[in-house]
């Protein structure tokens, strides 16, 4: 019964191309290019938003941060590693190239305060929320 399942399949015209299909979107997904490299979280408050990349492999030189107004653009790229003349690729997962992400912020942020640290492999960029952004409280007075 299977195996009769299994031929009504590969009979398909379309089978072929659904694997085939599969396949390409297997190889993108695993680019660093896409648009999901680096992985991120974000998080805000009243005062600041806190962005926290995994960027693994990198080195310091390598990332470019710039914001503009309620902008974050995360730049950079991952190096190959070489490889020896004799030596063979069996398999490649490790996803290498350049890559940018941008991100629209919830309010406008100072940047001449931002700050930004790379440890093991994590980059957090702390982004204070610029005066001019931040409610103001309006006084009411009674007459």
């Amino acid at each position: 019964m299977l195996w009769t399942i299994q031929r009504q399949f590969e009979s398909d015209p379309f089978y072929q191309m659904r694997g085939l299909q599969r396949e390409m979107n297997r190889l993108f997904d695993n680019t660093v290019t896409g648009g999901s490299f680096p992985a991120v979280n974000v998080w805000s408050n009243e005062e600041n938003i806190i962005l926290c990349a995994e960027i693994p492999g990198l080195e310091e030189k390598d990332i470019n941060i710039t914001v503009l107004d309620d902008k974050l653009t995360l730049e950079g790229e991952k190096k190959a590693e070489p490889l020896k003349d004799d030596t063979v690729c069996l398999r490649k997962e490790r996803g290498e190239g350049k890559f940018a992400r941008s991100f629209k912020l919830p309010y406008n942020v100072d940047s001449e305060k931002v700050s930004a640290k790379y440890q093991s492999g994590v980059l957090t960029v702390t982004l204070p929320r610029s005066e001019t952004s931040k409610p103001k409280k309006i006084a009411v007075s009674a007459q």
